[in-house]
């Protein structure tokens, strides 16, 4: 049996060696292929297991920063104001 080749649509840097920035491109643009193209189930499979791991990356990096945030004013957050 030929041993499978990794998709070349998924991303294969380590999810914590990513930016934010990064990591969210790459999970809109695992959404959006999941949404328009058609694939087998394995591929599909890949995509969202990617996907998954990216998004929590994401929150994980949010948190940290909402908590450096509060650290850094003292717990008293305010609403943004335009």
């Amino acid at each position: 049996m030929t041993p499978s080749l990794p998709d070349p649509e998924i991303n294969l840097t380590p999810v914590d060696q990513l930016t934010y920035e990064q990591a969210f491109a790459e999970l809109e643009e695992i959404v959006t292929n999941l949404e328009t193209n058609e694939k087998s189930l394995a591929e599909s499979m890949r995509l969202y297991e990617r996907g998954q791991e990216l998004s929590k990356y994401c929150a994980d990096l949010l948190d940290q920063a909402e908590l450096k945030i509060q650290v850094i004013s003292g717990d008293q957050l305010t609403d943004f104001q335009e």
